[in-house]
């Protein structure tokens, strides 16, 4: 039997083995070369892609560039120019430091690399394919980097199928592009995408690049924030709450000029917006932090999106208040809210000169406060307000009903009529059919001959029922529109929408990724009756829509298309309905002001168990919990 079974992998399988978690995508590879390109000095940074990114991805760059045998050597694994002891990693002021990925991206692609430094003849060209060398020779070209990707996967098919369409993969480059844009505003960046210019972004201030990259309109939803301190230095901008969105909100935390995800942080900037804005949105942030390196560690994760923190709970602080006191500045955080009218800044300045003058004001000699008055009889307008224990005696006897029971006179009959329309009330079914026909409803529903009947109804929005397992509290509104938005939903799936022309042209100011992402798709929508045109600098204009309900917004229904779509990849005709009853059962569905009867209530309860998804609603809200009977014990 042979004893020695551990053997050293070939360095074409270690590749491999990094390259998976270092390279996932397209956009991991223009991650990696771009910020390669920034190491080395470069101004301007130019990507070429090709079927977003399957094809090609160049990245050319005016870059110091390298010499024949740093060429050579930038493809070997753990090499680097970056760091030189493990000390260097905790002074770290470069984006690369590991030297993975270029030995990475060689592992999975074939690569051509033509490269030449300032003050030098002549360049070289370098050829890899599979990690091996193919070629090195001189060649002439200009200073700086030009590193072409070719045939990303070409030789692993199970990694190329589960890349997704290139649509999907095209907004996943443009948000890594966005990264790399917004923390180096000082570069120039051009991205272009099967010979079209996708951005081509010249250096500024990073308001200036956020406009670029995210509209124009953006800029005046957006407010400047920071502060300084000994621990860190916060800037950037954040969102007023009135322009949060309900999805794809640009959301980016910058730290000594890099990217990265921070949880913790990202719930510091949501507690700022706790009560000015609805738990569905999300605010608009850009906030870059400067901190000492020796305070941060970046050596997590291969792909360096994470940051841990050795402040993390000052920080924390710091930036709470940094983002209140920017929100404080616009009066969105409405704690003071002055009249614009009154405002400090009108107020006279103090002239020690002026000299003050008794205010004139009339004093009636007559009115006495103390002297009694008859209640039937008043002279004095001012003795009205006069009220003496038995004045106030008599006006109680006088306006407090003494029958008591004829302020619930109507009470009892106001609460037996039933408020709900025969059209609402119409889809509800009978309970007891329901509970015979829906195979949910016994385990749900108490069939214990000792449990108390009927159901109860609290503060007049959830319905009180005993289950098997405890209490089960039903928000009735909630569950009504579950009921209505299957019913709906079916509705307008047998029926589709038909296309509206508008009468005024809607214009859409979309991001780079959803432009690109509307370009391939705007035949599909088309055909769902949407009637879109490009107008240039990422807008478009809407001329027809399908006829959705007058609380709709046909262009909100597009935008959170172009999401899905991001996400799956794919034009889903339920998309445009989903909204469009939505909108219905929320319109339809009974208020928290209207009564119900209790044939009412059972019917409610046996339709909400009907129903396909009846713990949620259609936007995700939960629309019955059970208090199990343990918990209620507990509490005894």
């Amino acid at each position: 039997m042979d004893c020695d079974v551990i053997k050293l992998l070939p360095d074409s399988v270690a590749n491999q083995i990094a390259a998976g978690e270092v390279i996932q995508r397209p956009a991991s590879v223009i991650k990696e070369l771009v910020e390669n390109s920034i190491d080395a000095g470069a101004t301007s940074v130019q990507i070429i892609i090709k079927d977003a990114g399957r094809t090609l991805i160049q990245v050319v760059d005016n870059g110091c560039g390298l010499s024949p045998t740093d060429a050579r050597m930038a493809f070997e694994r753990h090499a680097t120019s970056k760091i030189t002891t493990a000390a260097d990693l905790y002074t770290l002021h470069t984006m690369g430091f590991r030297g993975e990925a270029l030995p990475s991206i060689a592992a999975v692609a074939q690569i051509e690399m033509r490269t030449m430094r300032r003050g030098d003849a002549i360049g070289t060209v370098l050829c890899i394919s599979e990690s091996k060398f193919e070629s090195q020779e001189p060649c002439s070209t200009v200073p700086g980097t030009n590193l072409m990707v070719k045939n990303l996967f070409f030789h692993m098919p199970a990694r190329r199928k589960f890349l997704k369409k290139d649509s999907v993969e095209l907004s996943h480059i443009l948000h890594e592009f966005e990264r790399l844009a917004l923390v180096n505003t000082n570069v120039e960046f051009t991205i272009i995408h099967n010979d079209v210019v996708l951005h081509q972004l010249l250096p500024g201030t990073l308001k200036q690049r956020i406009t670029a990259l995210f509209g124009k309109t953006i800029g005046t939803q957006i407010v400047p924030m920071g502060t300084e301190t000994s621990i860190v230095k916060i800037s950037g901008f954040v969102g007023l709450p009135e322009h949060a969105r309900r999805r794809n909100a640009p959301q980016y935390f910058f730290v000594n000029g890099r990217n990265m995800r921070h949880p913790y942080f990202h719930k510091a900037v949501l507690s700022c917006y706790s009560e000015l804005i609805s738990a569905e949105v999300q605010p608009v942030y850009f906030i870059n932090f400067e901190v000492d390196p020796d305070t941060i560690d970046v050596n997590i994760h291969p792909q360096k999106h994470e940051i841990k923190f050795e402040n993390e709970q000052p920080i924390w602080q710091i930036l709470t208040a940094a983002v209140r006191q920017a929100l404080g500045r616009v009066n969105a955080a409405g704690a003071i809210d002055f009249d614009s009218e009154v405002s400090p800044i009108d107020l006279p300045a103090f002239n020690p000169d002026i000299n003050a003058t008794m205010p004139d004001i009339a004093i009636d000699d007559d009115y006495n406060p103390f002297k009694e008055t008859n209640d039937s009889h008043v002279d004095n307008p001012r003795s009205s307000m006069v009220t003496t224990p038995s004045a106030i005696g008599r006006r109680a006897s006088s306006s407090v009903p003494q029958d008591w029971d004829k302020l619930y006179e109507s009470f009892e009959r106001r609460r037996s009529e039933p408020t709900i329309s025969p059209d609402e009330a119409e889809p509800m079914v009978e309970v007891r059919s329901a509970i015979t026909s829906a195979p949910e409803q016994p385990s749900i529903i108490s069939t214990d001959d000792s449990a108390p009947a009927g159901s109860l109804l609290l503060h007049n929005r959830f319905i009180l029922v005993p289950a098997r397992e405890g209490l089960m509290a039903i928000d009735r509104r909630r569950a009504h529109i579950r009921v209505l938005f299957d019913q709906y939903m079916q509705s307008l799936s047998e029926h589709p929408l038909a296309a509206q022309q508008l009468m005024f042209p809607e214009q859409l100011q979309l991001s780079p990724s959803q432009s690109a992402i509307l370009s391939t798709v705007a035949d599909a929508l088309q055909q769902l009756g949407f009637d879109l045109s490009f107008l240039g600098d990422n807008v478009w204009a809407l001329h027809a829509a399908p006829t959705l309900p007058g609380n709709v917004n046909p262009c909100e229904t597009l935008q959170q298309i172009l999401s899905d779509i991001a996400d799956t990849g794919t034009v889903n005709p339920a998309a445009v309905i989903k909204p469009a009853a939505l909108a219905l059962a929320r319109a339809s569905a009974i208020s928290s002001t209207q009564s119900l009867s209790p044939d009412q209530v059972d019917s409610l309860i046996a339709s909400l168990f009907s129903a396909t998804e009846a713990a949620y609603t259609p936007d995700g809200l939960r629309t019955f919990v059970i208090i199990p009977f343990e918990e209620i014990e507990k509490r005894f």
